[in-house]
């Protein structure tokens, strides 16, 4: 079968070498470094400490309560809008002490920082004494917060900042299970105690991560739940922020995690590169992050944001360009803002980004909407946020590698009428358009524009639907338009045989809807077929990746037979849950 002028899939890079983490003492004096500290996941390590984790998810907690209970809707009416703060481990790692954190916090103050909404100071990994104390409680590291960890709270909270901290849902945080930190402190049998302790401390935001290569998602979804219902049972309102993907050989299955967090990661570490050649491993660039984060826009609302993980800005390792790039994409994907540079050191020029009040609100709009993909075309990508007051943000990314001119329309970003005003939100600099929203963007740049006028309707978003067990996408058999055409999964590309729009439930793809024949039964191919909107052209998509369809609801997408190759064809099958039928937005 000749597939028209498919291009090849992008090639994916080998991991790059990486180092040993750093070394730290259990006690004494340490001394502050800025050199940029190693990501904290590399596969490699995983044959140097003492071997893979094993241990046996449990459901009992140490304190007497039994869980975990079927996952919750989270409502615990914290992060309306992504947090704001600054997080410890992009610059400095486990090098951290009560010094540090003071002076980090007087710099967010000093430099303008709270006031623009960053709030939360997180102290991340090796704040705690290797040993819990008598009773099983976690304990401050005593020479590296040597007042304890409630003074901190104290001290950030006099300052009218926020005061958050990391702790794991397993045996071991990352830093421990890689040796460069002593103990086995986590959370495992601890939830409720370390909860209670917390909120004690005057905490206000939980970073928890999953610092082990082992657990199923549905291990995880159980884990994770107890921490929700332990935070949840101190009255205490806590932002909840959880990593499923840390140390994990291939990023987990995409789920919404609304139902258990406030934030939850999308990708493996990030690190201060524009493009690591990673789809799903460590080290992500951020090229390669966005690529993972877009097509999950419809899991962000209100209390709930895909956390595409910390800024780099500031950290060196790209240009000033793809530095605004990152910071305009983050702003765009109402990513949580948590800033991973040293203050006390900040150029004019980073802090010039991390101040922009115009894509700051752009983040922090009340509606609490991530941008959604308007077109993409592996150059030019458009990308379009529907803000509380009526105005819809664009931004014009240039993928590529020389300046080019990045286009759309009022139209295709879902704003209707025949005059429209545009504000640069780098420049600041105002136009007018009848409907073209055009810009020259230089390679790796990212022009945004607040765009003002006429009336607004939620923008189409277009994607492509990947099989988790062939690697390649939901493809139209050769390109042909005619109703009842099949589908079949090809090599991943940007052609419109295999761009998906979602409009409520419906998948539209070369004009057509994704359909089934209303007596489909096990086995039935899937098809295109003029769009009418009966409930056999309308899908749903499951948190554990299946697509199941809306009139047959036990039907799901399914690729026939686990097949790899290019031309397997797609069907419907019973819901089974297994890798050939798990599907992911790429």
């Amino acid at each position: 079968m000749v597939q028209g002028s498919s291009p090849p899939p992008r090639p994916t890079a080998t991991k790059p070498g990486q180092s040993s983490p750093r070394q730290q003492p259990a006690a004494g004096p340490i001394t502050l470094s800025t050199r940029r500290n190693p990501v904290r996941n590399p596969k490699r390590w995983l044959t140097a400490v003492l071997g893979v984790l094993t241990l046996t998810l449990t459901a009992t907690v140490a304190d007497g309560i039994v869980g975990p209970r079927p996952a919750q809707a989270l409502n615990n009416g914290v992060a309306r809008t992504p947090p704001m703060g600054w997080n410890t481990w992009n610059t400095f790692g486990c090098n951290i002490d009560e010094t540090l954190i003071r002076q980090m916090a007087d710099a967010i103050v000093n430099n303008g920082l709270r006031d623009l909404g960053y709030r939360y100071i997180v102290v991340d990994d090796c704040w705690f004494n290797p040993n819990r104390d008598a009773q099983g409680n976690l304990q401050a590291h005593p020479q590296r917060f040597p007042s304890g960890m409630k003074a901190l709270g104290d001290y950030l909270h006099a300052r009218g900042l926020l005061f958050g901290i990391y702790q794991v849902p397993l045996d071991r945080t990352c830093a421990q299970y890689f040796g460069a930190f002593p103990g086995s402190t986590g959370s495992l049998g601890h939830e409720y105690q370390d909860a209670r302790q917390f909120a004690a401390w005057g905490v206000d935001y939980l970073k928890y991560d999953w610092c082990s290569p082992t657990g199923s998602i549905n291990d995880q979804v159980a884990r994770f739940g107890i921490m929700r219902d332990a935070l949840a049972a101190t009255g205490r309102p806590i932002v909840y922020s959880i990593n499923s993907n840390s140390i994990h050989e291939k990023t987990g299955p995409q789920r919404n995690w609304s139902d258990v967090a406030n934030l939850w990661r999308t990708t493996e570490d990030i690190t201060n590169a524009w493009n690591t050649g990673q789809t799903n491993g460590y080290p992500m660039g951020i090229q390669n992050i966005v690529n993972v984060n877009v097509p999950l826009a419809g899991y962000a609302a209100p209390g709930g944001f895909n956390d595409p993980d910390m800024l780099e800005v500031g950290n060196g390792g790209m240009t000033d360009t793809e530095m605004r790039s990152h910071f305009a994409l983050w702003t765009m994907m109402a990513a949580p803002l948590m800033m991973g540079n040293d203050l006390r050191s900040a150029s004019a020029a980073t802090l010039a980004i991390l101040r922009n009040q115009n894509l700051i609100a752009i983040n922090q709009d009340t509606l609490g909407l991530q941008a959604v993909q308007v077109s993409n075309d592996g150059t030019r990508r458009v990308l379009a946020k529907r803000l509380a007051n009526g105005d819809v943000a664009v931004a014009l990314f240039n993928q590529g590698g020389s300046t080019t001119t990045v286009s759309t329309t009022a139209a295709a970003i879902g704003k209707t009428g025949t005059s429209f005003s545009l504000r640069d939100a780098w420049t600041n600099g105002t136009a007018t358009t009848a409907g073209t929203i055009a810009a020259s963007v230089p390679a790796h740049g990212t022009v945004v524009y607040r765009v003002s006028g006429g009336g607004t309707t939620n923008p189409p978003s277009t994607f492509r639907l990947r099989s988790e067990s062939a690697g390649r996408c939901l493809d139209v058999d050769n390109s042909n338009t005619a109703n009842g055409t099949g589908t079949l999964i090809w090599d991943c590309h940007g052609n419109a045989n295999q761009q998906i729009s979602q409009s409520g439930q419906t998948l539209r793809i070369l004009g057509k809807c994704l359909d089934i024949p209303t007596n489909a039964t096990n086995g039935t191919r899937v098809q295109i077929w003029d769009c009418n909107g009966d409930t056999n052209q309308q899908w749903t998509f499951n948190g554990n990746g299946t697509v199941s369809n809306v009139r047959s609801p036990s039907l799901c997408l399914d690729v026939n037979n686990g097949g790899t190759a290019n031309g397997t064809t797609v069907i419907v099958w019973s819901c089974h849950g297994n890798a050939n039928q798990r599907w992911s937005r790429a």
